[in-house]
């Protein structure tokens, strides 16, 4: 089993993306149908199928060839996805999307301005960008010794996969960082969430559930871009 394979598997069913970041992404997008959605990062397409089942027109991108290859295999031969690196300038015209979801992938980016960027450049006045990361928090208390929480560092953190310890490589960046570079980039601030796991969970992951209920995990934001200014009303 190569790597999108085994991230893609445990991606599935776990606890924290079955039942938390996915509901809590789709929670946080609320009523889709008839939206045109750019998934980000879309992986293995769980999330972009969760949303095209609630009545969304969704577009996926991602870095990885292989994670494209099973989300082609989830969501069909005709399935808008496209190779496409967030660094990147992105394939598509300005406001063609109502929403963007970015489910885990910022955290891999050391700088989110180009990203951010072309992210609003693509979504319509009013259009949404919902985001999830791991939460500064419990970035900073993975890193030996523990750097300067003000700081953007880099950390590494080896996720077991079928047997395979892969290393992953991170950015963690202070909360204020993250809401300047949304603003930086353009985006307006809408909500700051650290749900809950679903919990339906507790009965399914009994040694896990106390733990993730009690400790934050991911923060997901919702940042809009501007509607068009109007005139002073009458």
């Amino acid at each position: 089993m190569n790597f999108a394979e085994a991230y893609s598997a445990e991606n599935e069913n776990s606890l924290v993306n079955a039942y938390y970041e996915r509901p809590a992404m789709l929670a946080l997008a609320g009523d889709v149908a008839g939206r045109q959605i750019l998934d980000a990062g879309c992986g293995s397409g769980a999330l972009s199928a969760a949303l095209r089942d609630r009545g969304a027109a969704v577009t996926g991108i991602d870095a990885s060839a292989g994670m494209l290859a099973l989300a082609r295999r989830r969501l069909g031969d005709d399935a808008v996805l496209h190779l496409v690196d967030l660094n990147d300038r992105l394939p598509f015209d300005d406001g063609a999307f109502d929403d963007v979801v970015a489910s885990l992938v910022l955290h891999y980016l050391e700088d989110w301005g180009p990203a951010l960027s072309e992210l609003r450049r693509v979504l319509r006045p009013g259009g949404r960008l919902i985001a999830s990361v791991d939460h500064p928090f419990v970035a900073y208390t993975f890193q030996d010794p523990r750097p300067d929480y003000f700081a953007t560092t880099s950390y590494t953190f080896k996720w077991s996969f079928s047997g395979q310890a892969i290393p992953m490589r991170f950015w963690r960046k202070p909360l204020h960082a993250m809401t300047d570079a949304f603003a930086a980039a353009g985006f307006r601030l809408s909500a700051i969430s650290e749900p809950q796991p679903d919990p339906a969970a507790r009965e399914l992951f009994p040694d896990d559930f106390h733990g993730l209920s009690s400790r934050p995990c991911f923060l997901f934001f919702v940042v809009e871009v501007p509607p068009p200014a109007t005139g002073s009303e009458s």
